[in-house]
């Protein structure tokens, strides 16, 4: 099972989040590297301050934009009638790596996800914040990874699971 995260988990790590950190943590210690790409770093990353944003990709692997994909992305973003660059590419860089997203635009992603041609399909898993405290609902199960029961406590899992 591999993550792959957009703007709004970034977002809220840089606003040290606990819980987003807590759910990365325990994907690490777990083996799990989740991933983003270099256009959604590039829409997140304003300055050098941001040291949090920094020291949470460093527990990410950064997929870069490769040429082969650019006609790819146009070519969707032409289908759909969007102009979201950066939505397009993690749409298709997560059906590539057969990830799920975890954001906070499910929504925009699927709409992009239904008009795409060929290839495997991508996941989206909702993140959202609530309050002060952020909720992190992840496809993957608790019982099918036997976690113990500190690491559980760090996964939200589904009851249909």
């Amino acid at each position: 099972m591999s993550i792959l995260y957009d703007a709004g988990v970034l977002i809220a790590a840089e606003r040290n989040d606990r819980q987003v950190w807590a759910d990365h943590r325990a994907r690490l210690e777990l083996g799990v590297v989740p991933a983003t790409t270099s256009p959604v770093v590039a829409q997140v990353s304003r300055s050098p301050r941001q040291v949090q944003l920094r020291r949470f990709l460093r527990g990410c692997h950064v997929a870069g934009f490769a040429p082969e994909q650019s006609h790819e992305v146009g070519a969707l973003l032409g289908r759909v009638g969007a102009a979201d660059v950066v939505d397009a590419h993690v749409m298709i860089a997560a059906a590539e790596a057969a990830a799920t997203v975890l954001t906070s635009d499910a929504d925009d992603l699927r709409h992009l996800s239904r008009f795409r041609r060929s290839g495997p399909a991508a996941a989206f898993a909702a993140w959202r914040e609530m309050g002060t405290a952020s909720t992190v609902r992840e496809t993957m199960c608790c019982s099918t990874l036997r976690l113990g029961a500190r690491r559980a406590a760090w996964f939200r899992c589904r009851s249909d699971w």
